[in-house]
């Protein structure tokens, strides 16, 4: 991230780049980009005043379906809403998507130390969102004895205004994973068999990984 901030001017660009790249067909209220990618109300407004003066995001209206509480039932209703989407017909788009959502985009030293505090882990899997593979079952897959489900849900919530995107993720205890593994169940089967980087392994599981540039 230190790398593409300096790149692109700041991180802070960077973040709301990938949030847009990542999720091509939404329009963000500028109250959720600001959530979705950790960023003050004051250094948003500046980015996304530049990004739209080069013409890489564009204003857009768009329905949203709103709960709102009846006495004790919710009702959906539908509302419009005025926000910013990825102009499809900025030039660099591909190249951008390319640069900013690589894999090498990503540092692993970084994303270890975002998992530091939630327990002593056995396993680290990181695919989908962080290799390119659209399909694969996560993004992230842990494995610990224990979990400091409050720590998880912090590491999890800068790991995604970080990349822009909603992260899928699986945290399974040691008894779990292994009692899962002995049996070839299919979810922890078809994580090991398909591209993968292992940030983390203490099991020494199967299969050679498919690894990071």
């Amino acid at each position: 991230m230190e790398t593409l901030g300096k790149l692109f001017g700041s991180p802070a660009r960077v973040k709301i780049m990938r949030l847009f790249l990542l999720n091509p067909d939404q329009v963000f209220e500028v109250r959720s980009i600001r959530t979705k990618s950790n960023v003050d109300a004051s250094t948003a407004r500046h980015e996304l005043v530049r990004l739209r003066s080069i013409g890489f995001i564009k204003q857009k209206s768009a329905s949203k379906t709103i709960e709102q509480k009846r006495g004790r039932r919710k009702v959906a209703t539908r509302k419009t809403i005025q926000g910013l989407a990825l102009d499809p017909t900025f030039p660099y788009i591909a190249s951008m998507r390319s640069m900013l959502t690589s894999s090498a985009s990503f540092d692993r030293r970084s994303i270890l130390a975002r998992f530091r505090d939630v327990g002593k882990l056995k396993v680290l899997i990181v695919s989908g969102v962080f290799i390119q593979q659209e399909h694969s079952r996560v993004d992230i897959l842990l494995v610990a004895d224990s979990f400091r489900r409050k720590a998880l849900a912090n590491a999890l919530r800068g790991l995604e205004a970080e990349i822009g995107k909603d992260i899928e993720y699986t945290a399974l205890k040691t008894s779990d994973f292994t009692y899962r593994l002995n049996i070839y169940d299919k979810f922890v089967r078809d994580v090991l068999d398909y591209p993968h980087e292992r940030l983390i392994d203490r099991l020494n599981l199967p299969r050679r990984p498919t690894r990071l540039p």
